[in-house]
């Protein structure tokens, strides 16, 4: 009798939850049109620990993630890349809201992060895996990276041709899970480590005080 009195009961819970709105579906966060419209730009900068700090700083930058990219190996490891059998340079790819930065921005903040007049190495790192580099995913992105180093080459700034590639973004394979986001996750080594390759040093005699 008692489960027979329950069932109207039972049957108005289910069909309530099956009405209420989906409230991981429904995150505001992370709608599907806002995800529809998220774009994808990727960065060679040498280490990918110190790529994603100013990136992650740009407003309207979804998210950085480590990587390797313009290689010749499939899932390649950190110890294959770092010792150049790969052909991969380590890059940042970057997932960003279009409505909210524009691709120049970010050309801009990557720019005044890299050497760009040394071939094949990166501060204190050497090798072609440490190569600049920006990786196009579009015609439009071509464009506007090829027109941003045109500019650079135009203004003087520096007495060494500039030798950052512009090259077709290729299959992006992210690193392993204990290099994404080290400066958070490792801060005291990662200032470490910045400081001892002179990174910073190098910026500024680049591009001036607060280059980044």
């Amino acid at each position: 009798m008692i489960r027979r009195a329950l069932r109207p009961v039972l049957a108005a819970v289910a069909l309530l939850l099956a009405l209420a709105p989906d409230t991981a579906a429904a995150d505001p966060s992370r709608t599907e049109v806002q995800l529809a419209r998220e774009a994808v730009a990727t960065f060679a900068g040498g280490c990918f620990w110190c790529m994603e700090p100013p990136l992650d700083a740009v407003p309207g930058v979804l998210s950085t993630t480590s990587g390797y990219m313009g290689g010749h190996v499939a899932n390649p490891t950190y110890k294959q890349v770092t010792a150049g059998r790969s052909g991969h340079a380590e890059v940042v790819q970057v997932r960003y809201d279009p409505d909210q930065v524009d691709y120049a921005t970010l050309l801009e903040v990557f720019w005044r992060n890299v050497d760009p007049v040394t071939p094949n190495r990166q501060f204190c790192d050497a090798g072609h895996q440490y190569r600049s580099a920006i990786f196009v995913h579009t015609p439009e992105q071509e464009r506007l990276a090829l027109a941003s180093k045109e500019s650079l080459e135009r203004s003087g700034r520096f007495d060494r041709p500039i030798v950052t590639e512009i090259l077709p973004a290729r299959t992006f394979w992210p690193a392993e899970d204990y290099h994404q986001d080290y400066y958070r996750t490792n801060p005291v080594r990662y200032k470490f480590y910045r400081w001892n390759c002179g990174r910073d040093a190098r910026l500024e005699e680049l591009w001036g005080p607060g280059a980044d």
